[in-house]
């Protein structure tokens, strides 16, 4: 019942509103293909496409890079300071995206931002963190990563804590370095995490919406708007649900194709 009430019925529904001008008001009127016809041609819809991939590209790996180093030193700390530690990690995951949003555009703001702030004390240049497009979306990618990284911690640590011992002490005894063990025993014994983490992290750094709305609304200008910034933008804004329906539809199909590849290349990686 609830995947009917929350995915099926609105996914159907959506995929009707596609092959409609539907603005919101009024009956729907049927258009066929027009909306598909007018997505492939439109520029917006590339460049939110294109930007979408570029931050995932680089969201993604710091994502992964991260929570895994901050998860082994959480695996081999101390005791007494392993729970503050993982207290302080997890918070950014319990604050909610708007919130994370608003704290790193007060941090990077260009005006009276902190760092900026910081810049000037010790008599640096100002940085454009808000008008230039590519230091914007690095600072999206930042507040990802620092917003992200702990529901990613929680998979590693769990993931590292099931390596038996055994395997790790073996290898010191046979004289391999930490590095040897880490690159030949637990990064490969990670690997159905590894693939999960990359699974998960791709699919909603293509989805991403609410922090970077908050953070920097798509900008300067639509230069970093994101493919979900775009549909809001386009159905709610401009009262475009048909072809805002139209974008999720093709948006949809692009996500299934994704896990699809992603999945195969597991399963053939496991054949091997």
């Amino acid at each position: 019942m609830l995947f009917v009430v929350f995915f099926l019925g609105p996914g159907l529904l959506g995929l009707y509103y596609s092959f409609t001008d539907y603005t919101g008001v009024g009956d729907p009127t049927f258009t066929g293909l027009t909306n598909y016809e007018k997505l492939f041609g439109d520029e917006q819809f590339y460049s939110s496409i294109g930007r979408t991939v570029l931050y995932t590209v680089f969201a993604v790996p710091a994502h992964y890079v991260v929570a895994l180093g901050i998860s082994l030193l959480l695996v081999s700390a101390a005791t007494r300071f392993r729970t503050a530690a993982r207290v302080l990690f997890f918070l950014p995951w319990l604050i909610s995206p708007i919130v994370t949003g608003v704290i790193w555009r007060w941090i990077f703001g260009e005006n009276f931002g902190l760092v900026n702030y910081v810049i000037t004390v010790l008599n640096l240049p100002r940085q454009q963190w808000e008008t230039n497009g590519d230091l914007a979306l690095a600072v999206v990618i930042l507040a990802s990563t620092w917003s992200g990284t702990a529901f990613t911690m929680l998979l590693f640590i769990a993931a590292l804590r099931n390596i038996p011992k055994s395997y790790l002490e073996a290898a010191q005894i046979d004289g391999a370095s930490a590095a040897q063990r880490f690159f030949r025993i637990t990064l490969p014994l990670l690997r159905p995490t590894s693939f999960m983490v990359i699974l998960l992290g791709t699919l909603g750094a293509m989805k991403e919406f609410a922090m970077v709305q908050a953070l920097n609304g798509g900008g300067p200008g639509t230069e970093n708007m994101l493919i979900v910034q775009y549909i809001y933008q386009t159905g709610f804004e401009r009262a475009q649900i048909g072809y805002a329906s139209a974008v999720s539809m093709v948006l949809m199909v692009i996500l299934i194709v994704i896990a699809v590849v992603q999945m195969r290349f597991d399963r053939r990686e496991d054949l091997s």
